[in-house]
């Protein structure tokens, strides 16, 4: 794949967000210090604690997000119909309030308006490509994001599953289900390797695909604005910084004139 490399031992090509050092117990509300006073959160471009630093492997810049307070680094530049590729692996370090949880990051993108719009109060309205422990590929809603995924519908308790061979179904905001969807299999690799991360999107269309396998198909992306259902097709991209350590390296994009037939198929049947 021939595109533009997004990082660079400078981190030139993006800003930064961090929150809060949020705890066990967090409900989605604003945090408070000891005399009950809201605490404000860091702000843009402090990188308090050293959260991103770019480190160097085999001569490549390599950025290594603590994950020690929540936030994120994101695109000067917004994006639209594109593949981006990268590779992601794990480190050793958590946080609260993960510490007794999986590894958690991700990356978000169609990322538009101001940070700190969702229930962590770090990230920008947008879609979540999800990198987690053992869920490389899952979906959730950022802020009041929405799409259709093609997805087994879910009973009850269950969550919904994503699979290529099943019809759209609406998630998120405006709809009537939660904004979380399983990918449709488990192909990350062991702990401590390198795994390819790789997301096309063109249009109201995109495909999250993890070491070669497309996991999830995904059309439709909008959200919703004082009722108002609106397209959500082009915007920054952002890597998270969520309660634990994880490296991204290689990151690359490439502008794509029309959707690719191979993943076009995905879309016809």
């Amino acid at each position: 794949m021939i595109g533009k490399y997004l990082l660079d031992k400078d981190l030139s090509k993006w800003e930064m967000y961090l929150s809060y050092r949020h705890k066990v117990g967090y409900k989605g509300e604003v945090p408070l210090d000891t005399d009950g006073t809201p605490i404000q959160p860091i702000g843009y471009n402090k990188n308090t604690n050293n959260v991103f630093t770019v480190v160097e492997e085999d001569g490549a810049p390599v950025l290594r997000v603590s994950g020690e307070i929540y936030g994120c680094v994101f695109t000067k530049q917004e994006f639209q119909n594109y593949h981006l590729k990268l590779k992601v692996k794990w480190g050793s370090k958590k946080w609260e309030p993960r510490t007794n949880l999986l590894k958690d990051s991700g990356v978000l993108y169609h990322s538009i308006g101001e940070s700190g719009k969702d229930y962590w109060r770090a990230w920008m309205l947008g879609q979540e490509f999800q990198i987690m422990e053992g869920h490389m590929g899952d979906y959730w809603t950022i802020a009041s994001s929405a799409v259709d995924i093609r997805a087994y519908l879910p009973e009850g308790a269950m969550n919904t599953v994503a699979s290529a061979s099943q019809p759209f179904l609406p998630l998120g905001k405006g709809t009537e289900r939660s904004g979380f969807c399983l990918r449709s299999e488990d192909r990350e690799k062991p702990q401590g390797e390198w795994n390819e991360i790789e997301l096309i999107c063109f249009g109201d269309k995109s495909l999250h695909i993890v070491n070669g396998q497309v996991v999830m198909v995904l059309q439709n992306s909008r959200y919703v604005d004082n009722g108002q259902t609106i397209p959500l097709t082009k915007g920054k991209l952002q890597l998270q910084s969520e309660a634990a350590e994880v490296f991204y390296k290689d990151i690359k994009i490439k502008n794509l004139p029309e959707l690719p037939k191979q993943y076009a198929a995905y879309f016809e049947q």
